[in-house]
């Protein structure tokens, strides 16, 4: 497996000596890192030479992290976000994820952490050399569920359904399990790389947007199910 250290990381940070931090160890560990340091910045950035993946603050002067990221994504940027943020309500970090982050760390945080989780990320990202589960398998149906697995897309009934890169690992995951129960720590390291790094919640969190996505009675779904102090499974 290739190590992904040649990626492009934009840096978003207002904090001065966290920026630096940020900067130099990325810069260490191989990685191409640019900074910016408000809101504005960041989305110029984004669009006019799009990273492979940025950290991204959410209190930043002017825009503020979740308005960079909405705005990017419907403006076209598709590479991976990592959300920096002080917040350490769920709701705060379920706002990340629906605005189109792919995950989150909280402040104060690690710097080993938070360098695990971009290697992770990078892992995972589509063209990167890590394949999750069974190549072979080109498509999964389930209801009106298609999951097209070479286009990386997933549609409801004909309508093209928008994942994130994260989701969408963690849905053909799930479908790649046909019908098994998969736990939490196996998606954690089947899906984030790392299980010593991410949150259990991370998989929950995710998985509670995935039903908000794709079926149609979240409260009581029929397709993503829960197994009591098991994990889940996709129901076929």
């Amino acid at each position: 497996m290739t190590l992904p250290t040649s990626a492009a990381v934009l840096v978003v940070e207002d904090n001065a000596d966290l920026a630096k931090a940020l900067v130099d160890n990325l810069r260490l560990e191989g990685y191409r890192v640019s900074h910016v340091a408000d809101g504005e910045a960041a989305l110029n950035a984004l669009l006019r030479e799009p990273p492979d993946l940025v950290l991204l603050d959410v209190m930043l002067p002017g825009i503020d992290g979740y308005a960079v990221l909405r705005q990017a994504r419907a403006a076209g940027y598709g590479g991976l976000v990592l959300m920096l943020t002080a917040r350490g309500e769920e709701a705060d970090k379920v706002r990340g994820l629906r605005s189109g982050a792919d995950d989150y760390v909280s402040k104060p945080f690690g710097l080993l952490e938070l360098l695990a989780r971009v290697d992770a990320l990078l892992r995972r990202a589509p063209g990167a050399s890590a394949v999750i589960g069974d190549p072979g398998a080109a498509t999964f149906e389930f209801g009106q569920i298609r999951i097209d697995v070479l286009r990386r897309s997933v549609s409801r009934s004909g309508t093209e359904v928008a994942l994130t890169p994260r989701e969408f690992d963690l849905l053909l995951a799930l479908a790649q399990q046909h019908g098994a129960i998969a736990s939490r720590v196996q998606l954690l390291r089947q899906v984030w790389g790392h299980s010593g790094v991410v949150e259990s919640r991370t998989v929950d969190t995710h998985i509670a947007e995935l039903r908000r996505k794709l079926e149609l009675d979240p409260a009581h779904p029929e397709f993503i199910l829960t197994v009591r102090k098991a994990g889940y499974r996709l129901q076929r």
